[in-house]
């Protein structure tokens, strides 16, 4: 390891790739190589060839791309799809291909030694000719397949690895892995012979499928530990997003905003705080997508832009089930006071949905948030996944000091704790819970507000009605117990006729 002061002065060049300067503290220590090794499938090419392009687009540097598998046409029309037009960029003099490629009916040699003296004089030509500052090499693995001594394989690697740090580029060099967990790389010397390694990986999980990228090591320099989540974007490419980003340093507002609904607002001390996160919990057809559309009337009454993102039920829909409580939502959007995003799960992952999701925030800047519902979102990913969508969410739109509201379905109709409830209950700042309430052989329906950080508040489970006009908050349940749990029951016998009465 170097000495301790050049671990603090370490100079890094950024890869211009969103969310990877986060986690690598800067971007890849300049002048070094750096292996990224994956399985068929998990990114790499695509992570090399972004390297080169965000360096042209974002910093105006020149770039080699050194290929042994794929021909250069096929990496320009491959790459077309992210917005890189390579073809452009050779014609500007700032993009250059040294092509290893193998021809078509190529026969494959296998040989005891090898020798790398014509390939670096082509690198060397090619850095040179345009005055590069990176290069990529993609697949290391397709010359040293020729080799059968894992000696050579070694001392050639590291043959490569001088010669570019000797030609001051800041190089990446991919390389194939045969499992998503094991060795880092197929010939086992790769990674000891590199200064850097990134692990990208494309794991199946429950059906499903997981991209996250792992800084393993960085030689002389410090980064983020652990795996992060990300996701390929057409037109933008790779987009990782850092949980380790999450601060808990957002403003904590006093001003109070309207649930949409009077009595609500009394329950919860005078109404949500301006930037906190509310879930509200309950059965299907239980009125929470009425407390939504109350929420979202109750901003527009007061010019605030909201955004509904809805993931159970269409557009029409939605329009219709407002319609039918007297809140017109197509002249809602009409006066730019409301967006909606109505989309189905499936059609993404889950890392798809949450940047879409940011974009969409930061676009449409709206002051209430509502999401109906995430419960809909659990289907499309692991539960390991689901719960860093859910942190990352969170912490976003309490970033931007915005108010947001999310549903979440019971398991049962009367009750039940969901997944989405295990995994957001413990960073919400409010809590609602809608419940069934069986009694006398029919259904009622009780709501109580469970938690509301920095206010007192109502600890009442409320009857409440529905009708063409919304939802309206009734009398507090008495002597009952076990409304929350599924099982009513009378506090003593002496108390049924009067309980009848109440209903």
């Amino acid at each position: 390891m170097e000495p301790k002061e050049q671990i603090n002065t370490m100079i890094k060049l950024e890869t211009g790739i969103p969310g990877f300067d986060f986690i690598s503290h800067g971007g890849l220590p300049m002048g070094r190589t750096t292996l990224v090794a994956g399985t068929s499938g998990s990114a790499k090419t695509v992570f090399a060839t972004q390297y080169l392009a965000e360096g042209i687009i974002q910093f105006d540097d020149s770039v080699v791309f050194v290929t042994f598998e794929e021909s250069p046409k096929d990496i320009r029309r491959n790459m077309i799809g992210f917005g890189w037009d390579i073809q452009k960029w050779e014609d500007e003099g700032k993009w250059t291909f040294v092509d290893v490629s193998p021809e078509p009916g190529m026969e494959v040699l296998e040989s005891g030694s090898y020798d790398l003296g014509a390939l670096l004089a082509r690198i060397e030509h090619a850095i040179n000719k345009v005055n590069a500052k990176r290069l990529s090499m993609d697949s290391i693995g397709a010359i040293f397949s020729q080799i059968t001594d894992s000696s050579i394989v070694r001392s050639e690697l590291f043959r490569i690895v001088y010669a570019l740090k000797e030609l001051g580029v800041t190089a990446i060099l991919t390389a194939e892995r045969t499992q998503e967990y094991g060795d880092i790389a197929r010939y086992g010397v790769e990674e000891f012979v590199t200064d850097n390694v990134i692990v990208v990986r494309n794991v199946l999980e429950q059906e499903k499928r997981r991209r996250t990228i792992e800084i393993l090591k960085f030689r002389g320099t410090m980064h983020q530990k652990g795996e992060y989540p990300f996701t390929i974007i057409p037109g933008e490419g790779i987009i990782i997003i850092p949980l380790s980003a999450i601060e808990l340093k957002q403003k904590s507002s006093t001003l109070r905003i309207s649930s949409g609904n009077a009595e609500m607002d009394k329950m919860c001390g005078g109404g949500f705080f301006r930037d906190s996160i509310i879930l509200i919990s309950g059965a299907t057809g239980n009125g929470k997508t009425l407390m939504v559309t109350e929420f979202i009337n109750g901003g527009a009454k007061n010019k605030e832009r909201c955004l509904l993102f809805a993931f159970e039920e269409g557009r029409e829909q939605l329009l219709r089930n407002a319609s039918g409580w007297g809140v017109d939502y197509e002249k809602l959007e009409e006066e730019n006071r409301l967006k909606i995003v109505a989309v189905y799960p499936e059609v993404a992952g889950l890392e798809d949905h949450l940047i879409t999701m940011k974009k969409e925030i930061d676009k449409f800047k709206p002051t209430r948030v509502a999401i109906d519902s995430l419960s809909a979102l659990e289907r499309i990913s692991s539960i390991r996944g689901f719960r860093e969508f859910v942190i990352g969410l969170t912490s976003f739109i309490k970033h931007k000091e915005v108010v947001g509201l999310f549903t979440a379905t019971t398991p049962t109709l009367l009750g039940g704790t969901s997944v989405t409830e295990a995994h957001i209950s413990t960073i919400t700042d409010s809590i609602i819970l809608l419940r069934y309430v069986e009694m006398f052989g029919e259904m009622h329906r009780g709501i109580t507000v469970l938690k509301m950080r920095g206010s007192m508040h109502d600890k009442d489970i409320r009857e409440y009605t529905i009708d063409g006009t919304g939802m309206h908050i009734g009398k507090p349940f008495r002597n009952i117990s076990g409304i929350l749990s599924g099982n009513p029951m009378i506090s003593t016998a002496s108390e049924v006729d009067r309980i009848k009465d109440l209903f």
